[in-house]
């Protein structure tokens, strides 16, 4: 089975992160969504609101789980047997940083990073615009899934 393990904060959910699992699903076997935990981070969402975002977007993808975590993602890789990452890059600026994070990844184990290339109609949308304009009172809607209209 290919499993792919595709992690971050998701503070909250974005179209952007839809659209690459959606399309990782017709990848891999099975995408294992991993809420990765930091206790030193801010989150304007809970944990369990931010899961319950992604299940709900999710709740008729069979072969979506959602999962949280904490310390390496490579150590949570070998955890739950998935030998790639999945990665959405929106930009240039994307590349350079997760090639890095890749690169250090690979190092570790022998867990592959998979890209994907976001759509050009969500390449601009990050978790940190959309929690900029729900701080601010702006339509947010047009950014994220359903799920995260709250």
């Amino acid at each position: 089975m290919k499993r792919a393990l595709f992690p971050g904060s998701f503070d909250p959910l974005t179209l952007g992160h839809y659209d690459i699992i959606k399309r990782g699903v017709d990848v891999f076997d099975e995408v294992v969504i991993a809420i990765g935990i930091n206790a030193d981070k801010k989150y304007m969402f809970s944990l369990e609101k931010r899961k319950k975002f992604i299940n709900d977007a999710f709740k008729d993808f069979p072969k979506v789980k959602v999962v949280t975590y904490e310390g390496l993602t490579v150590d949570f890789c070998k955890e739950i047997d998935a030998q790639f990452i999945l990665r959405g890059l929106r930009n240039p600026a994307d590349f350079e940083f997760e090639k890095a994070i890749a690169h250090t990844n690979r190092t570790l184990s022998k867990i592959e990073t998979v890209f994907l290339l976001t759509a050009a109609e969500t390449s601009f949308i990050s978790s940190s615009i959309v929690r900029d304009v729900i701080r601010n009172k702006g339509d947010y809607t047009l950014l994220v899934p359903d799920s995260v209209r709250v």
